[in-house]
């Protein structure tokens, strides 16, 4: 039935995001023709919560060790737009995306579907 889910960041800097997926997050990557990179991301969860009217979606990514995680990535020059907050189901940053706004990133303190096995 349903095979993947396909996310997509819109950003005036649509190249610059790309490299940042592929040179400082290390994705894998597939060119689907001029240069059109298409990425492996990280073991996914969807969750739905409920919003007032013109709410939009998110993305956020997830790590086991938000400092650890904050520390390497500011030596790839990464720049945190907030401090880390403890939100209660887990830590949050957000960091800057280039012509995409602020991406969020969370360790979780709840259990994550990315552990599940695959068919549970």
């Amino acid at each position: 039935m349903i095979t993947g889910l396909h996310a997509i960041v819109y950003a005036s800097e649509a190249d610059a995001v790309r490299a940042f997926f592929r040179d400082v997050l290390g994705w894998p990557h597939v060119d689907s023709g001029g240069g059109w990179l298409i990425f492996k991301s990280p073991p996914a969860e969807v969750a739905a919560h409920p919003a007032p009217p013109g709410q939009h979606h998110e993305l956020f990514l997830m790590c086991d060790d938000l400092e650890a995680t904050m520390a390497e990535l500011e030596r790839k020059g990464v720049r945190f737009t907030t401090p880390a907050t403890d939100e209660g189901w887990g830590l949050l940053v957000y960091l800057e995306l280039p012509g995409a706004g602020s991406l969020g990133l969370y360790q979780p303190k709840h259990p994550t579907a990315t552990d599940l096995a695959p068919g549970s």
